[in-house]
């Protein structure tokens, strides 16, 4: 059976698009046994240029297309609680596709605790399990000032409390050795900090696709808020470090 994935991003920028890019073709290729079922935005046409370039190439993947602005929403309502009511409404406009999993790709609200309960919901973060939260920024200059010696990025379930869902997938990599001793002998934290983000950036995209593919071959799946192996083992993630390093390796030959 295919895995039915929703598709969930505000398309705010080019990373937006060749993610959404990257997933399609390792779907239309065999290595993602599924299908993108939908793509939800919380953005409309005319709303943003590099979002309506996103919605162009939904429509060239013939993707069934789910918009509904979170900021229009917001200036029609006098109340406080617009968040709830927004999911409450994003959800009457995509429980009819009944996915099995949503991914958040560049999607850019935080999602409310009764939404994300009620469907299995997948999003990046760029620490470990455990690690620092934040944007990855922040993250960032966390690992920087702690000193850190390794980091990495995880996938995890989203849940009221954010970026601490259970980690779902994950990576590690090095802060030490060859390409990091120097700055951190030299206490250069801007050095650091391009390159600590350049080894993320790597490893982001190939995370997610991996991810994706390691769902729809059944290799791991969600059960009662928890990630469990093949063999329904409740597990602390599922550690894809070596497959990544070997893909990283060969994009950089």
């Amino acid at each position: 059976m295919l895995l039915n994935i929703a598709w969930f991003s505000t398309g705010r920028d080019e990373a937006a698009r060749l993610l959404l890019q990257t997933a399609h073709e390792n779907i239309r290729n065999g290595e993602i046994k599924g299908k993108i079922s939908f793509v939800f935005s919380n953005r409309e046409p005319g709303e943003s240029e590099e979002s309506d370039l996103f919605f162009d190439l939904v429509h060239n993947y013939d993707i069934p297309l789910v918009c509904f602005s979170h900021r229009k929403f917001k200036a029609s309502m006098a109340e406080e609680d617009w968040r709830l009511k927004y999911d409450r409404e994003v959800n009457k406009r995509i429980e009819r596709f009944s996915p099995d999993l949503c991914v958040l790709a560049g999607y850019m609200l935080i999602v409310g605790g009764e939404l994300c309960r009620k469907y299995d919901m997948i999003n990046l973060h760029p620490a470990l399990p455990g690690g620092p939260v934040g944007s990855w920024q922040e993250v960032i200059w966390t690992l920087i000032e702690s000193k850190a010696k390794e980091t990495g990025a995880m996938m995890h379930l989203v849940s009221p409390e954010l970026d601490r869902g259970p980690a779902v997938t994950y990576c590690t990599f090095s802060l030490r050795g060859k390409s990091f001793d120097q700055y951190w002998h030299r206490d250069d934290k801007n050095t650091l900090f391009q390159l600590i983000r350049q080894h993320e950036l790597a490893r982001e995209f190939p995370l997610i696709i991996l991810t994706l593919k390691a769902f729809s071959q059944n290799k791991i799946s969600i059960r009662d808020g928890k990630t469990v192996d093949a063999q329904g083992n409740h597990i602390q993630g599922y550690n894809l470090t070596e497959e990544i390093d070997r893909m990283v390796e060969e994009n950089l030959r």
